[in-house]
């Protein structure tokens, strides 16, 4: 088994990019989801309620992170402790920044408000007011204790530092889904592609399966990882990432083959035993 890409999203719930190393963190991969978009309400607003947002492509330049989309010129955003007098373009936060608290599934953590200019680039791709917002403490947020251990810290990512899916079991779950559509008498779709479920890795060359099912700890290259809990999948995994639309795929199929707990799965999450560096190829190895 190897990894056979990695993927990282320095804004949650915006379209993430592929690299070819990273730099593994106690908390996630170096500037995964470190930032976040709320509403007028101070709420998180991801791409479950505003599609939209998954046409941001967030890419991280040294200290500063550039936004692209369709609606309007690209904007260098830098947060205010690492602003440089020396960059051409560049939104910072207020001086002195301003901070709110916002809930992050259930855990009140305090982020940094990027400024104006990023809201209103952000609010015109959205369609609505928001503002984008920056965790430049990641030590903050604890992993939920009922799967971590007391020192665990995850960014602003769902639950977990890391999302780990493989390559056999999306084969698996498409030939589903085209079975599924042959039964209500409807053409098999186009196979659904891996970021459908915004991984942080996939690995290639797993035997069976759904195999990762029964992984405890596994090692990527020299960076040993715990296994916390499956991934249960919500209404994000419908968007069509190329048209912001939503469907029934693959939620409908899933629910037949990978429901249990009143949830369907797909996926799973995991916790770095302490910080390296992955490589696309590197060896995978269950422990």
């Amino acid at each position: 088994m190897k990894l056979g890409s990695i993927r990282f999203y320095p804004i949650k719930s915006t379209a993430g990019h592929d690299v070819g190393e990273a730099e593994v963190q106690p908390w996630g991969l170096a500037g995964d989801r470190r930032y976040l978009i709320t509403d007028t309400n101070g709420d998180i607003l991801t791409a479950r309620e505003e599609p939209a947002l998954l046409a941001c492509v967030a890419e991280l330049d040294g200290d500063a992170l550039t936004l692209t989309g369709p609606h309007a010129a690209p904007l260098k955003v830098t947060p205010a402790a690492t602003a440089s007098a020396q960059m051409s373009v560049t939104v910072s936060a207020a001086t002195p920044a301003a901070t709110s608290t916002v809930d992050v599934w259930g855990t009140p953590v305090e982020l940094t408000d990027c400024g104006d200019d990023a809201a209103r680039w952000l609010s015109e791709l959205a369609g609505q007011p928001v503002r984008l917002k920056w965790l430049d403490d990641p030590t903050r947020r604890p992993v939920n204790p009922a799967y971590g251990r007391p020192e665990d810290r995850v960014s602003l990512a769902d639950a977990f530092p890391l999302l780990l899916t493989t390559s056999a079991s999306l084969a698996q779950l498409n030939d589903w889904i085209a079975e599924t559509a042959l039964e209500h008498g409807d053409e098999p779709p186009a196979p659904l592609p891996m970021r459908r479920f915004r991984p942080n890795v996939v690995i290639d060359g797993v035997g069976a399966p759904f195999a990762e099912d029964e992984w405890k700890r596994l090692r990527i290259g020299d960076v040993g990882f715990r296994v916390t809990k499956g991934c249960d999948r919500c209404v994000l995994t419908t968007v069509d990432t190329a048209t912001y639309t939503k469907g029934k795929e693959p939620l409908r199929t899933l629910a037949r083959h990978r429901k249990w707990d009143g949830k369907v799965w797909f996926g799973i999450n995991l916790i770095p035993d302490g910080p390296g560096r992955i490589v696309v190829g590197d060896a995978v190895t269950i422990l």
